[in-house]
Order: C-alpha cells, then sequence, then structure tokens
C-alpha cells in the first residue's frame, strides 16, 4: 500500500458427524492407549493413507478412477469410515474437495497421473488462493520406471516425467513424490500435516505398484497427529496490543471490517468478542461474507466501495481509524482499486501480523490472540453506528410483477431469501450471482461460500457437491448461471448418485454477463441449452431428481413450493429464464470500474 489500500454405489455418509480438525490446525493425542498392531498383510501404505484421512476428519474422498490410481482406490474403499466419491472430471473432483474443505476443515482427492493431475491443476490453484487444505492425491508410475529413460503413457511424450510435480510445485505448499517404502510413511505424514499447518493444499503422488505392499513401517495403527500450533510473541503481543488501543481510543468514530483470512487464522470468535467489546460499526468485506453473523447489532453489511451494501461505504471510508481483520486488496474486491482508504488511518490484521498505520509492524502475533488482547483494552465507541443510524434508509422493494409477467432477477433473489434459515447454505457462483448473493441476509447458522479471489467460473458445481456431501444437516442452495453451468455441469449425476437435497437455480440469461459487463464482444454469447431436458437426462430414471422452468413470478414460487414441499427429499434443479440484460446495478458499477483498471495503459518506459 502507498498513500491508500487498495464404495461408489453409496455415497451417503456413514454419520452426520462434521469432523472438523480442532482449532488452530492442532489435532491431539486422543487416550493413552499404545497404537494396536496390525496384521502383517494389513500393514499397507493404502491402508494408512486411509486411516490418516479418516483421522483428520475426512470422510468422503473425491476421485476420478485411471490405471495408475486403480490399486490405491481399492484400499481406500476398503477403510469403513471412507468414502469414495467417483466424479465425472478430475477438476469437479477437486472443486468438490475444496467445496468439502470449506465446511469440513480439510478435503482430499484422488486423481491419476499426469492427464488427471494436470486436469485437477486448476481446482487445487484455486484452493490455494482460498487457503483450504485440499490433499491431492495422485496415482503415479511403477517405482521400477523411474530414472529408466523409459517414455510412459499418459504423459507428454518424454523421458523425464516429472512436468506435473513442476506443476503442482507453484499451486501447493508441500509436495510428495511416493516411490520407496522405506520413507512412505515419513513423506505421507509430513504432507498431511503440512496441509494442515499451512491450510493450504499439498500434493502427494504414490507409486501404482505400492498401496498393497506391506512394510514394518505400517505395522502399528497411525498415532494421531498432535501438531504444535503457532504460537504468539507474547512480548510483541503485549507491544502491538498498547499500539492499537492508543491509536483506536484516540479515534472519534472507529470500524472494524472483517476479511476472508479470518477463516484461515480461525479468528472468528475472537473477531466477535472484540466487536462485542468495542462498540465499533462492523462490516465485511465481500469475500468475508459468512464470517461473522449478520445478525450482531452492530453489523452494517458488505463494505465493498461503490458496490457494497448502502450507506456501508460511507462509514467505513468517512471514518477516522479501520481496524481490518484478515484482509485481501485485490482489483475485484478493490472495485479496480476506487476504494477511498488511507493507509495512516488503518490498522492491518494479518494471521500473524499486525500493522499499524504508518508507523510499526509486529510479526508472530496471531489475529486471534491480537484481537481477543485488544478487546480487554479497547474503549467502548458507538459514534460510527449512531451515525450509520442515523442515515440509513431502509432499501426499497423491487416493483411488483404483473401477472405473467416475464420474471426479473431481483424478485427471484427476493424468493430465494425466503428460503434461508440454519438448515441451508448458499453457494454463489462467479458471474452476477456474486452481486445478487451478497444481498442477502443471512440468517444465524446459515452458510454462504464463494470464490472470489480466483474467481474459476464453474467452480460451484462440483464446490456444491463437496459442500452438500460434507454438511448433509443442511440444503445447499446454488445460484450459478448458464455459462459458468456449461464448463462442470456433468457432476449434477454425481449429486443424484449421492442422494443430495440441493436445490439448484440455473440463472439462463443468455450468455458471460459478468464478462458483457467488463467487456463486451460476440464471444460472450453462448448456445443456448435445454438446461432441464440435459438433467433429466443425466437423470435418466435413476435416482431422485427433479427440474423444472420457471419464466415468471407464479411458476418460480409453484417451483419453490414444490421444492420444498413434495420434492423436498430430491435433488432439485429450477432453469430460470430471464432477459439477457436483466443485471444487478451492483455489477454495472463494478464491471465499468474492473474495465477501466483492465485497460490502463502501460507506464512510460
Amino acid at each position: 500500500m502507498a498513500t491508500s489500500i487498495g464404495s461408489q454405489d453409496s455415497c451417503k455418509p456413514t454419520n452426520n458427524n462434521v469432523g472438523c480438525p480442532p482449532q488452530n490446525g492442532t489435532a491431539s493425542v486422543h487416550g493413552s492407549h499404545p497404537p494396536s498392531t496390525i496384521a502383517s498383510s494389513d500393514a499397507t501404505l493404502g491402508r494408512h493413507l486411509a486411516r490418516r484421512l479418516v483421522e483428520i476428519g475426512v470422510q468422503d474422498v473425491f476421485s476420478v478412477p485411471g490405471d495408475f490410481n486403480l490399486t490405491l482406490l481399492d484400499h481406500l474403499i476398503a477403510e469403513p469410515g471412507l468414502t469414495n466419491i467417483g466424479c465425472c472430471n478430475e477438476l469437479n473432483a477437486g472443486y468438490a474437495a475444496d467445496g468439502y474443505a470449506r465446511a469440513r476443515g480439510v478435503g482430499a482427492c484422488v486423481v491419476t497421473f499426469t492427464v488427471g493431475g494436470l486436469s485437477v491443476l486448476n481446482a487445487i490453484a484455486g484452493a490455494y488462493s482460498e487457503n483450504l487444505p485440499v490433499i491431492c492425491i495422485v496415482g503415479g508410475p511403477n517405482t521400477n520406471d523411474y530414472g529408466t529413460n523409459r517414455i510412459l503413457h499418459h504423459t507428454i511424450g518424454l523421458a523425464d516425467f516429472s512436468q506435473e510435480l513442476r506443476c503442482f510445485q507453484t499451486v501447493t505448499c508441500f509436495q510428495a513424490v511416493v516411490n520407496n517404502l522405506e520413507d512412505a510413511h515419513e513423506q505421507i505424514d509430513t504432507a498431511i500435516s503440512t496441509a494442515l499447518k499451512e491450510s493450504k493444499p499439498v500434493y502427494i503422488s504414490i507409486s501404482c505398484n505400492m498401496p498393497g505392499i506391506p512394510h514394518p513401517t505400517f505395522s502399528r495403527e497411525p498415532i494421531k497427529f498432535a501438531i504444535s500450533p503457532r504460537m504468539t510473541n507474547k512480548m510483541g503481543l503485549e507491544v502491538a496490543v498498547e499500539a492499537a488501543a492508543a491509536f483506536l481510543n484516540k479515534a472519534v468514530k472507529p470500524v472494524m471490517v472483517g476479511g476472508p483470512k479470518l477463516r484461515v487464522a480461525k479468528a472468528h470468535e475472537a473477531f466477535v468478542e472484540f466487536a462485542d467489546a468495542s462498540g465499533y460499526a462492523v462490516s465485511v468485506m465481500p469475500s468475508a461474507k459468512g464470517h461473522f453473523p449478520e445478525t450482531h447489532p452492530h453489523y452494517i453489511g458488505t463494505y465493498w466501495g461503490a458496490v457494497g451494501t448502502a450507506y456501508c461505504g460511507e462509514i467505513v471510508e468517512s471514518a477516522d481509524a479501520y481496524l481490518f481483520a484478515g484482509p485481501i486488496f485485490n482489483d475485484y474486491s478493490s472495485v479496480g482499486y476506487s476504494l477511498l482508504l488511507k493507509k495512516e488511518k488503518a490498522i492491518i490484521v494479518q494471521p500473524d501480523r499486525v500493522v499499524i498505520g504508518n508507523g510499526p509492524s509486529f510479526g508472530c502475533v496471531l489475529m486471534k490472540d491480537f484481537l481477543q488482547a485488544l478487546a480487554k483494552r479497547v474503549n467502548k465507541n458507538t459514534t460510527a453506528y449512531e451515525n450509520y443510524h442515523r442515515i440509513f434508509v431502509p432499501e426499497g422493494q423491487p416493483v411488483k410483477c404483473q401477472p405473467n409477467e416475464p420474471l426479473r432477477v431481483n424478485i427471484m433473489f427476493q424468493h430465494i431469501q425466503k428460503l434461508l434459515s440454519a438448515d441451508t447454505a448458499v453457494i454463489a457462483e462467479t458471474g452476477d450471482s456474486w452481486f445478487n448473493c451478497q444481498k442477502l441476509k443471512l440468517p444465524e447458522g446459515c452458510g454462504y461460500e464463494f470464490q472470489m479471489q480466483y474467481g474459476s467460473i464453474g467452480w460451484s458445481v462440483g464446490a456444491t457437491l463437496g459442500y452438500a456431501q460434507s454438511v448433509p444437516s443442511k440444503r445447499v442452495i446454488a445460484c450459478i448461471g448458464d455459462g459458468s453451468f456449461q464448463v462442470t455441469a456433468q457432476d449434477v449425476s454425481t449429486m443424484i448418485r449421492c442422494e443430495q437435497k440441493s436445490i439448484i437455480f440455473l440463472i439462463n440469461n443468455g450468455g458471460y454477463t459478468i464478462e458483457v459487463e467488463i467487456h463486451d464482444g460476440p464471444y460472450n454469447v453462448i448456445k443456448n441449452w435445454n438446461y432441464t431436458g440435459l438433467v433429466d437426462a443425466i437423470h435418466n430414471g435413476e435416482g431422485n431428481c427433479w427440474t423444472t422452468k420457471v419464466r415468471t413470478e407464479e411458476e418460480l414460487t409453484e417451483a419453490i413450493a414444490t421444492a420444498t414441499g413434495e420434492k423436498k427429499d430430491c435433488l432439485c434443479f429450477i432453469e430460470v429464464i430471464v432477459h439477457k440484460d436483466d443485471t444487478s446495478k451492483e455489477l454495472l458499477e463494478w464491471g465499468s470500474r474492473v474495465s477501466s483498471a483492465n485497460s490502463r495503459l502501460p507506464n512510460p518506459q
């Protein structure tokens, strides 16, 4: 910042427990009994890996079989606590592991060598950008083929077949190539524990001839992980809190803003504690929606510059001090670098560092500890919230539809709002759903997820599959544009196979609307599909799935009543046909600002 801050037959879970890894990434040793001895014939790498996954909270792995991973999959499905979810392609398997990790704390996918690995790579990059611990397991070449100058299938035809590894090195925090049983135990455990500690994806390649070979290192049940938590420097914490308290207590109208890194810092409760103690007006960045209870008395909405919640931007940007907890200031979250923030007014709290204005920076200070300690030192100051309350005018309601009038998107989201409860979760696809879903008011306990940093269209289909599988007690409501759906539509098949009960609203407006508002061209128009016909073909009379097409509010009302009544135990697919130019006003504003940022001329050389 300069002067501004810019078995495959059944996919149902064996139980409803949500086995998240413990707080601070710590997995404690449970009980004092020594690990039991395993029969020598069962003391295999494949069994060890399966047990490790179950131990850290993974009950489902998302896979695509290939000849290099088939033996490994045999061992994974033999584990009683693990269910294999066969996906239609590797990209969706990766997206599903991403969605699973958002709810469960960790996810896993299994693919084959290179053709599978490079296909899943995009999803792993997205998980990396969102700080999600995804265990990406690849079935690798036979151990006898390493260093032999042989050319293998599923490669690019060179004797050096390390291309996959080199690609994963940039989007994972640890890479393990397991082709020797002597160090396989160590490599697997190091990879998995690193994923939990760093909250990032890891890559594990396992030679295809190794999963079923017994080895003495696997002769006992694995001892549960006891990962040492990161520790705050107590002296640094004291000085940082003293400086921050002095900074905030002299301010007249301070505010606080939550960012997406609240998740990786595991600081949600600490952030709420600080909000309660300080009395500040509280907002969240768009990518942090769902990380703070919107029922909190001082919550004022999404801070997203010119396209955020009404009056929220004015309160934040007019404050004389703002505390940002876990922010990411990129071109999208800053609306084309147009936020009116000043560095000298900001306290930036990252997961392990605090920076105060133009002054000092304190490292080795964990966000959770800092916010809890600061809550005890800050003076209560409700000025900013009182100012918000004075200027606030309730938002207007969309013009009521006339009988049989073509359905408008804002009317559709009025009806989606009524669906939300503690028993639901919202998945918002990249596109105009970003903006429309931001305006939804989340009841206490309602989940909310979207992928803003990476913004990969099509993410939501796999993510819906994974999230719904991880939390079967919630009904997922997915809002997906037609263009995005065309990228990853196949795994609606897997949702049906897994007996999921999500409601998918397919918004059919004839193209890539978000791209149109950034830069229009004929490439943004897509071939229209019969989406309900497609899903009916995928359903093919097997499993529980219900589809319908709606064009008016009356039809939408009837469809939602059916989805929540007679078809509440089905996967429900509702195709909503709207005008191609029916977009949120926020997308229109955001698109023009991002377009301006994208079209900046090169600096003079």
